[in-house]
């Protein structure tokens, strides 16, 4: 993020997650995507991960883990042999039951549903030709049919789910939504992976969202609720879910102001204990920038806004990024870029990775 290496605030968390698998005798632990948040993956944040895994473990814990929209799935393929040996079981790629799509894990039978692209969906799904106009949410549904199992692992946005942040649009609300009804009634409990706010979003079957370990972008609500889930699946009965809701990370949080209001904010921001980006109503001038850049050290993006849009974020409009807006634009149009639009998330991710603090 803006060149900022977040590795050590998701190093705290996981070593009070790894408090929590002792302290509550965890028998499993499950990651429903996202282990990393970019394709290019530093060896300090592949380290890292190993490092959990393998203390999990040594605690006689095995790991189910599937790749979400922001991995560099390829990689975790090509991986997956070494994260066995530290006892999890990684999924990159989708794969049906037939294939591997379902394991025994922790004496659950668990079904691993990584993120799937349209393309690849289309393509292992939909193999007739005239299939093909079909939606990506019926041939979602298809694959959560065959990967039927009690516990399920499933990197996918449900229809209606509150956003909070980091999600693209396009995967949330455009063709990428898949409907509740899509979901296996026999299964106990899905734990789910996209949306980084906590949440609950199904009943029958239980399904949740853990949220994120630390707030990973302007994008999230400040107050929004992340952390982890402790579920329990006793042999009858229904599952219970307990929210693990701690603040792990600095805080990211974006300023809207006036230019008239800079002055009497500023000792605010400069106390703020967390990363800034500040939108300005109006132009500023290069110097101007520079000087706010020199006196908030934690300051990451200084943008301008046009009074409107001022406006309308007051009023509690949303906030679309520049991939976001394309995708609903060409949603509106009827069209469905998939591809485009992932590649180009991709860049501009990976361009805001390498930009300088100023």
């Amino acid at each position: 993020m803006k060149g900022v290496d977040r590795t050590p605030e998701i190093g705290k968390a996981l070593e009070d997650l790894l408090e929590i698998v002792k302290k509550e005798r965890v028998d499993l632990v499950a990651v429903s995507g996202d282990l990393f948040d970019r394709p290019q993956v530093s060896a300090e944040a592949e380290a890292l991960a190993v490092d959990f895994f393998l203390r999990l473990k040594a605690l006689g814990v095995p790991a189910l883990v599937i790749a979400g929209n922001h991995d560099p799935k390829e990689r975790l393929e090509a991986l997956s042999p070494l994260f066995a040996l530290a006892g999890a079981e990684v999924r990159g790629r989708l794969l049906f039951r037939e294939e591997g799509g379902v394991v025994e894990a922790g004496g659950l039978r668990a079904a691993l549903l990584p993120f799937v692209s349209e393309r690849i969906l289309v393509k292992r799904v939909l193999q007739e030709a005239e299939e093909r106009h079909r939606t990506y949410a019926e041939a979602m549904r298809r694959v959560l049919a065959n990967l039927e199992s009690p516990l399920m692992l499933a990197h996918l946005a449900l229809e209606g789910v509150r956003p909070g942040g980091g999600e693209f649009y396009f995967h949330l609300a455009g063709s990428y939504a898949v409907p509740a009804s899509a979901l296996p009634l026999g299964a106990r409990y899905l734990a789910l992976g996209h949306v980084h706010r906590q949440q609950q979003v199904s009943e029958a079957p239980l399904a949740w969202y853990p949220g994120s370990l630390v707030q990973l972008d302007f994008g999230e609500g400040e107050e929004a609720e992340r952390g982890a889930l402790l579920v329990e699946l006793p042999p009858s009965g229904p599952p219970r879910v307990h929210p693990i809701r701690e603040r792990w990370g600095k805080p990211l949080k974006t300023f809207r102001l006036k230019r008239e209001e800079l002055d009497g904010r500023f000792a605010e921001m400069e106390r703020f204990p967390g990363y800034l980006r500040l939108v300005v109503e109006g132009r500023l001038s290069p110097a101007e920038k520079e000087g706010f850049y020199r006196a908030l050290p934690h300051l990451l993006a200084l943008e301008a806004a046009s009074e409107l849009a001022m406006e309308e974020r007051a009023e509690g409009g949303a906030e679309l990024g520049f991939v976001e807006a394309y995708g609903r634009y060409l949603g509106e149009k009827g069209r469905r870029e998939e591809a485009l639009l992932g590649l180009l998330e991709r860049v501009l991710r990976e361009v805001e990775l390498e930009a300088p603090l100023a």
